[in-house]
């Protein structure tokens, strides 16, 4: 069980974001009245009976209400770091938001697999532009059966509910009875490509008038470089060889100074963080540049045998658990990913939700915070770390946290990272990276365990900027940064 005061204490800041935050990220005005309503703690989903009528208005709400907690959700980031007079002091009420958020996706999947048992739908799970959504088609009694109803895929459609038990236990009665489908349609799909919409034409707006500020203040006219571009930027050639164009990744890449950090990637049951659960992190330290400290244990065992500590040291692996509603439903797509099947992680097997256990998440945020922490795709991690690490974002906000990402080390300094039609990018996956750099061996691929994906991207990040020092590229070359580089709220670079 975890400390519900935190909740009253979040819901105690809504005052603080309703004057920072009057919409949520489709441009509706936030009722926060209603927000405060909620119970955070014990559940905003929607409990049926048994009846056809009553699962699907019971659908119907908790969709409504996903959709209205996500919205706001997605506009808390933005809101508070961009909330330069600190009037928002911390970042609790979207991390109970996401927690109730969580629950809340487990009673919808929930219901979909009762509607499915008793025969009112069947349920496909379906790419939909920018997600894979829960596609409703009326039960036809003739298609194959399916053991894994339920089963989620890493679109972030997590399963499971306590809010369903009461139908649940009558759900071997069979009604013949036909429910209307179009109003309980999945529309996730639909909103995430309308907010993608509007935030491309408010960049396409702000570019057109940042162009406009530019010709005002000549600042178009022709320098001794060269043309200007419209930002006032000179164009540099690229016409042979492999020559990534700078993007915003690049902030996270490491500096020429860098040296001790802490590898680290978790596992989860989904790729959304505010509908998926943390189920597996591992975590090292290795040094970049200096020898790898005295009295540090030289051994480590890996769950792969062929895998050699180095210069690795402080290995860890936490496993987590999920609801015991989410456990139910399974999920078939992880199991087969990273070999964790949650249906053996419910919390009453003895396994601790990562969202409900303060010490672990007070141990992994002073360990972030001691040193740059390097992961794979980092954006991923710190999406998930800001809504389920209790600290985190006000210690990212303070500046006392530094993200390195070895995702664009592969994209900018590594010229195996050749575009191709499957990968107009290069293959920047973590296989492909740690392959490349002599960390991971072409006849073994990537577990997928939070340790041991962890250990092959330091030794892979280590081998690389040894080679870029020795080239005299990277971190090292023109455009490479002093210090030790990476992401850090408020340093300039």
């Amino acid at each position: 069980m975890t400390d519900r005061a935190w909740f009253d204490a979040a819901k105690g800041d809504i005052p603080q974001w309703a004057a920072s935050m009057p919409k949520d990220a489709d441009g509706t005005t936030i009722d926060w009245d209603w927000v405060r309503s909620l119970d955070l703690a014990h559940g905003v989903g929607t409990i049926p009976e048994s009846t056809p009528q009553s699962i699907h208005d019971a659908l119907k709400a908790d969709y409504a209400t996903r959709e209205r907690l996500e919205s706001i959700i997605a506009q808390c980031n933005s809101a508070f770091m961009t909330d330069f007079d600190r009037f928002i002091g911390s970042y609790r009420l979207p991390r109970a938001l996401a927690y109730a958020n969580r629950r809340l996706n487990d009673n919808i999947n929930t219901l979909l697999h009762l509607g499915e048992q008793q025969h009112l739908w069947a349920v496909s799970r379906e790419r939909r532009g920018r997600a894979t959504i829960a596609v409703l088609k009326p039960y036809s009694g003739s298609g194959p059966s399916n053991d894994d109803q339920g089963m989620l895929d890493l679109s972030g459609e997590a399963g499971g509910t306590s809010a369903g038990n009461t139908a649940a236990e009558n759900s071997d009665v069979k009604f013949p009875t036909t429910v209307a489908l179009d109003d309980i349609q999945d529309r996730t799909a639909a909103i995430l490509d309308a907010r993608a919409e509007r935030r491309k034409a408010q960049r396409f707006q702000k570019r057109a008038g940042d162009a406009a500020m530019a010709r005002a203040n000549l600042s178009g006219a022709t320098s001794p470089g060269g043309a200007a571009l419209p930002g006032g930027a000179a164009a540099s050639g690229n016409a042979t060889g492999h020559h990534p164009k700078p993007d915003w990744r690049d902030a996270y890449l490491p500096g020429r100074d860098v040296d001790a950090v802490m590898g680290i990637d978790i596992e989860t049951t989904g790729i959304d963080p505010a509908r998926d659960y943390i189920i597996d992190v591992g975590f090292e330290f290795m040094n970049m540049a200096s020898p790898r400290p005295a009295g540090e244990p030289e051994t480590y065992a890996y769950e792969q045998g062929y895998y050699a500590a180095g210069d690795a040291y402080g290995q860890s692996r936490l496993a987590f658990g999920v609801p015991p509603e989410n456990a139910a439903l399974g999920n078939a797509l992880i199991a087969k990913l990273t070999g964790i099947d949650v249906r053996g992680r419910s919390s009453e097997a003895g396994y601790r939700l990562f969202d409900e256990w303060p010490q672990a998440q007070a141990g992994l945020l002073a360990r972030l915070t001691q040193q740059p922490y390097v992961a794979h795709n980092a954006t991923f991690e710190h999406s998930w770390f800001m809504l389920n690490v209790a600290g985190y974002a006000e210690s990212y906000r303070a500046g006392r946290i530094t993200i390195i990402d070895t995702l664009p080390m592969s994209r900018q300094w590594d010229p195996g990272a050749v575009p191709t039609n499957e990968h107009p990018y290069g293959d920047n996956t973590l296989d492909a990276y740690a392959k490349r750099q002599g960390a991971l061996d072409s006849a073994h691929n990537e577990r997928h365990l939070g340790l041991e994906d962890s250990h092959i991207m330091l030794v892979a990040m280590k081998h690389h900027l040894a080679a870029l020092k020795a080239q005299g590229k990277g971190p090292w070359g023109s455009t490479g940064r002093a210090g030790v580089g990476g992401k850090s709220c408020g340093r300039k670079r």
